[in-house]
């Protein structure tokens, strides 16, 4: 718009000029200029008005665009304000809540360790493992089997021998009774394991490890297999799953060893999925059992209830007939009925033979 207003002036301007020059002659020329100029600052002014207009109108929707814009940005601004203080409060109040169990975790751990240092005093002692080892074991053996379930397993179970085994299980044959024997072999075990000393002192302890847990495992042969008494084979019960770890990781020998004395060697893990195998072997057991009685009682009752329908047949044949007798008796009782009725209607008429006939087959 302002360009056209602008070449209107210019023509304006030009005609203007072509127009004084025409009337230059005729002596017109201050008059015109004079027009001109009043023209000219009419034309000024009006341009002057419809600029300032329009220039009034696009700062308008200028402002009004601005203001939408300020607007939209600064809910955009708010809704992220938003979102980022809730992920901050959430991260916040998952911290707090990390932290407290983190010091939760930190007393716990103080309190195990107390618990630990005075473990390790107790399983210095010889005689204390010895107790913490069939501790451990009732609580397995009661754990898979219950409280005081004697027909499955006993603790220090006195053979014929005079030797008291720690415990004692009754699996079905083959099996038989098999005998388990807590060992706890730690000395050696620790100073072979200690990093502090040198690697001489380790293999001397490593054998000395060795020779300790070959003399467990003979011992058990020699007292805990009783041909005719127990099973052929015994457990050696380890409380410590580190030892089990040790020995199946780093000494075949000594498991060649047990296996040819007939020992196994069990942890805390692996003796419940032993013990687990043989209870599921007895429950086994047991159901053929009752199966074999429920079957038998099975082809009794199939006897019986065979000559139960052979009674049944006899005695719905003997329906059957009486049931047709009925049936005769009935028919014969409706044709005397009807004759009574015709005597007592008086409605006498010479009798046939065919009815004499069958008044004497009554």
């Amino acid at each position: 718009m302002d360009y056209v207003i602008i070449g209107l002036l210019v023509i304006l301007i030009i005609i203007g000029v072509i127009s004084l020059f025409k009337n230059i002659n005729e002596g017109k020329i201050v008059d015109q200029v004079n027009r001109l100029e009043v023209n000219m600052m009419k034309e000024m002014g009006n341009f002057k008005n419809d600029l300032s207009r329009d220039l009034n109108k696009d700062f308008v929707s200028l402002n009004e665009q601005l203001e939408k814009r300020l607007i939209l940005i600064n809910e955009k601004v708010n809704e992220r304000l938003d979102e980022n203080f809730e992920k901050t409060n959430k991260a916040f109040t998952d911290m707090v809540s990390r932290l407290s169990k983190i010091d939760e975790a930190q007393k716990k751990i103080e309190t195990l360790s107390t618990d630990i240092i005075s473990l390790q005093s107790i399983l210095t002692d010889k005689k204390s493992r010895g107790i913490f080892g069939e501790v451990n074991l009732r609580h397995i053996l009661t754990s898979v089997f219950g409280e005081k379930n004697d027909n499955i397993f006993r603790l220090q179970y006195k053979l014929s021998t005079g030797v008291i085994a720690d415990s004692v299980v009754f699996a079905p044959e083959p099996l038989g009774t098999i005998a388990i024997d807590s060992k706890f072999p730690l000395e050696n075990y620790q100073m072979m394991v200690d990093k502090n000393i040198s690697k001489r002192e380790r293999e001397v302890y490593e054998n000395k490890f060795k020779s300790d847990v070959k003399k467990h495992i003979d011992a058990i042969s020699s007292k805990y297999i009783i041909v005719g008494e127990t099973a052929d084979q015994a457990i050696m019960f380890l409380p410590a799953e580190a030892i089990f770890a040790e020995i199946n990781a780093y000494h075949p020998d000594i498991i060649d060893y047990a296996y040819k004395k007939h020992v196994w060697i069990s942890s805390p893990t692996t003796l419940i999925s032993t013990l687990t195998v043989v209870e599921m072997i007895i429950k086994n057991i047991e159901r053929d059992k009752y199966t074999t009685i429920i079957h038998e009682e099975l082809n009794k009752l199939g006897i019986e209830f065979m000559r139960y329908k052979e009674r049944w047949d006899k005695l719905s044949r003997s329906i059957q007939t009486v049931n047709k007798d009925v049936d005769n008796l009935s028919v014969t009782t409706n044709k005397i009925t009807k004759k009574f009725e015709s005597i007592n209607r008086v409605e006498v008429k010479e009798v046939s033979h065919e009815e004499i006939d069958e008044l004497e087959n009554f």
